[in-house]
């Protein structure tokens, strides 16, 4: 029970799969990751960055936290953002939500959940700044499904407005940052045309100079 053999037998049999299609694969993923994609996505098990985007391992570089969120005081997600953006000059950074998410879905909500109740004062924001075009939707499954879409929105703001992205744009750093959404009923990714690529896609009050 300690042990979780089953996890253990998983990987080697993952592991001798891998080599068997490419023998020198661990090789030359030990030498140095040189991915172009930062992916910020939602911690949810059913949300896998590389299987979503059928990538391997070294392809994408990956930060998940619960609901996707970007917050401008949370040292976890800003380091990855500069290490990403700094050190591995990765080109693309894509924020991407789910519908479904249960944490925009409690976020809806005006019941206690506990201390994550302090993380979703976030997106309870973004509720709160498009209330009136979420409360115009009759459906509320309708009203759902955009709240997850408006937090993308929001977080690939919140991305762009990082002293990180907005110095790298100013040094001449090629760097675009995406809004996608996935569909866990069908497995298929949306693109929210969301995208900014320069200090001229956000708000003059966020650009730093």
């Amino acid at each position: 029970m300690k042990i979780l053999k089953n996890l253990f037998e998983s990987n080697r049999k993952w592991a001798e799969k891998i080599k068997r299609a490419d023998p020198d694969f661990f090789n030359k993923l030990s030498q140095q990751q040189r991915p172009e994609y930062l992916w910020i996505g939602c911690s949810d098990s059913r949300v896998p960055a590389n299987e979503i985007v059928d990538m391997l391992p070294g392809e994408i570089f990956v930060h998940r936290n619960i609901a996707n969120v970007v917050i401008h005081t949370d040292l976890n997600c800003l380091s990855v953002i500069q290490y990403a953006v700094d050190v591995l000059k990765v080109k693309h950074i894509i924020v991407c939500g789910h519908y479904g998410c249960g944490g925009v879905q409690a976020a809806m909500e005006n019941k206690a959940h506990g201390l994550i109740d302090n993380w979703l004062q976030n997106i309870k924001d973004v509720y709160r700044h498009h209330q009136q075009k979420i409360d115009a939707v009759q459906s509320e499954t309708e009203r759902f499904n955009l709240l997850c879409e408006l937090n993308v929105i929001e977080q690939v703001a919140n991305v762009c407005h990082t002293t990180i992205v907005q110095n790298a744009w100013r040094s001449g750093q090629k760097l675009a940052v995406h809004g996608w959404i996935y569909s866990i009923h069908d497995g298929i990714l949306k693109d929210l045309n969301v995208c900014s690529t320069g200090i001229d896609d956000i708000s003059s009050i966020h650009r730093i100079t």
